[in-house]
């Protein structure tokens, strides 16, 4: 079996962060005895992402895709999964409630804004996998006998996914 790793982020692409979450999630497969294929980083751009997915479909058994999910205006990641999976982004009640649940018991102070409330926004085709550490669930896709799986890029949100959810 064969895994293929996407990070979404310009901030990986011009070296401002490094990029450990290949890393991390490279060695929890192959503890299991899935073989890394390919580790690619792209661009938070749609046609980029729509490239690296539709490439990596061609090959690989498992898409593991983290970054671009975050509550900014300019992550797409969410919005390219529809695109490639031919849906739309539907609320999901769960994830908003997690959401005004972490704002009011860690920012009380502050009102959740409509960019976090936006985390609640997911593919209608997703299995939306519960992030205990954030604002930004990860999302589970099945299609043509490949498995999608994008997490966040805050490693320890990604690790606790991986960790917790993804590899059980």
């Amino acid at each position: 079996m064969f895994a293929d790793i996407i990070t979404i982020g310009d901030e990986i692409l011009i070296g401002r962060i490094i990029d450990t979450n290949s890393a991390f999630i490279a060695k929890e497969l192959n503890k299991i005895g899935i073989s890394v294929y390919q580790i690619t980083s792209v661009q938070d751009e749609r046609d980029h992402i729509l490239q690296a997915l539709e490439e990596s479909k061609a090959h690989a058994d498992i898409v593991i895709v983290t970054g671009g999910l975050g509550p900014t205006k300019d992550d797409i990641t969410k919005h390219t999964f529809c695109e490639f999976f031919n849906d739309e982004l539907v609320e999901n009640k769960k994830v908003l409630e997690h959401v005004e649940n972490l704002f009011a018991k860690h920012i009380s102070n502050t009102p959740i804004s409509d960019l976090n409330r936006k985390q609640a926004w997911v593919p209608s085709k997703a299995k939306v996998l519960h992030n205990a550490n954030g604002t930004a669930p990860g999302m589970w896709f099945y299609e043509d006998e490949t498995t999608f799986i994008s997490l966040p890029g805050v490693p320890f949100e990604m690790k606790h996914l991986i960790k917790e959810v993804v590899i059980p």
